[in-house]
């Protein structure tokens, strides 16, 4: 991972520290479940976007090095590895 990437990685879990700490009070303090409900979801949203950054960081490093030098099995690997990336986090940028 590149050091701009690690930086904006950084930067926004940090930022989902924050806001779980913040949802936490939310919940000691018994505040209005939608309000606490919608901090859920915008932790989700800044999780995706540090989910996109470190795929982004993976596809043009490790993945584009294997299909550019790896063997047919280590490309048949990192293939394999993507689809499994992208069965579980299929969801991101939506």
């Amino acid at each position: 991972m590149d050091e701009d990437t690690r930086t904006a990685v950084e930067r926004r879990l940090k930022r989902v520290a924050g806001q779980v700490a913040g949802i936490q009070r939310m919940v000691d303090e018994e505040r209005y479940c939608v309000d606490v409900l919608l901090q859920i979801a915008a932790v989700r949203a800044a999780l995706d976007q540090a989910g996109k950054l470190i795929l982004g960081s993976h596809v043009e490093t490790c993945v584009t090095q294997a299909f550019a030098t790896g063997s047919p099995a280590e490309r048949k690997r990192k293939k394999d590895e993507l689809l499994e990336v992208f069965s579980k986090f299929g969801r991101l940028g939506r």
